[in-house]
């Protein structure tokens, strides 16, 4: 597991659509679903959910098998599970700075914050 496979994951996580589908999926276990069940009971046109399924396929958050005419989902349990114990670990590197997880900069001791750029005034031009 990366930083950049684990990222994909949140992203795609990050549309309350796709953990929707996700959450669904994961409820549906082994028998996963069809796409046209997972727009229906999410009443979302196919179209819509064609988009957001190819999306999480990228991040390796489902898996599809094709049956017939018909395109089967499931959740990939394995590799949420496998991008969250990378989380951790990375998490508990970064205390002893080290690992994929990046802590925030800290300005140097006594730096001054930046101050903000004033705001243009129309009536100066």
């Amino acid at each position: 597991m990366d930083r950049e496979a684990a990222l994909k994951v949140f992203e795609s996580l990050g549309s309350s659509l796709r953990m929707d589908v996700f959450c669904l999926l994961v409820q549906a276990g082994d028998d996963g679903r069809v796409a046209g069940e997972i727009a229906e009971v999410l009443e979302i046109p196919a179209t819509n959910l064609s988009f957001h399924l190819k999306a999480m396929l990228a991040a390796s958050l489902v898996t599809v098998r094709q049956e017939g005419r018909f395109l089967r989902y499931r959740a990939n349990v394995p590799h949420m599970l496998r991008v969250l114990a990378f989380v951790m670990e990375n998490c508990a590197k970064a205390e002893a700075g080290e690992g994929a997880c990046v802590r925030p900069r800290q300005r140097g001791a006594g730096a001054a914050p930046k101050e903000p750029a004033a705001p243009l005034d129309a009536s100066a031009a």
